[in-house]
């Protein structure tokens, strides 16, 4: 069993920064490969960053490569996401989920994670 709750949602100005954290609770100690999601209404949920399960390859798709930061601490069984210079397309509902399987050829996509977290909201507006 494995079970992931978001934390650090809010409302920010565009330029701000927030720091998304992500909680994985578990019977036992194994890491998995894990991704941040967003989704607004209407649209599909799409992945932003993931990262591997020792944390040494991390990928960020273009539109926010070089203001966010996906990363983690397995010794507190935690992933973040550090967001920087946001803007207001930045605005969804954003979330943590767990590869279980960790195939390579579904690498941060949708139909390959296997676990989500409820989400927590992020509004970006002046």
């Amino acid at each position: 069993q494995l079970q992931l709750v978001e934390f650090g949602g809010g409302l920010v100005q565009p330029g701000g920064s927030l720091r998304l954290s992500c909680a994985a609770s578990s019977a036992t100690s194994e890491q998995y490969p894990m991704g941040w999601f967003r989704q607004t209404p209407g649209k599909e949920r799409e992945g932003v960053a993931c990262i591997s399960a020792d944390g040494q390859w991390r990928s960020h798709i273009n539109p926010v490569k070089g203001r966010f930061t996906i990363s983690r601490d397995n010794t507190k069984n935690a992933v973040y996401l550090q967001m920087e210079n946001l803007k207001p397309e930045d605005t969804a509902v954003y979330y943590c989920a767990a590869d279980l399987f960790g195939e390579e050829e579904e690498w941060c996509s949708y139909e390959g994670m296997d676990t989500w977290g409820k989400g927590t909201l992020v509004t970006v507006s002046s």
